[in-house]
């Protein structure tokens, strides 16, 4: 499913959908559910975890300041804090805004 529009609007990215569906997401929550390897982890061929040590966010970290476009599948958010390695494929983006 591809978005027709990707908008920030206040605290929440607006995102209308090639089906006609809209999604709203509060920034903090997408910045929540970033998937990069630091934020979620990354596993290895055993089924262990690693990820960064977890971090207090501050109210920067929250605050969008660009979104890059990846392809024609993803885009990466670049947050206030300097933080840009998640890539959020369309799919991942559409089940963020079902949650």
């Amino acid at each position: 499913m591809r978005p027709l529009d990707i908008q920030q609007i206040g605290q929440e990215l607006a995102i209308k959908w090639a089906d006609g569906t809209e999604s709203f997401i509060a920034l903090e929550q997408l910045r929540r559910c970033c998937p990069c390897a630091g934020c979620q982890g990354e596993t290895d061929i055993m089924g262990n975890v690693y990820k960064n040590p977890p971090a207090p966010l501050t109210a920067k970290a929250f605050e969008l300041t660009r979104m890059v476009t990846v392809g024609g599948y993803a885009i990466q958010p670049v947050w206030g804090d300097g933080h840009n390695t998640g890539i959020f494929s369309f799919d991942y983006l559409r089940k963020v805004g079902q949650v």
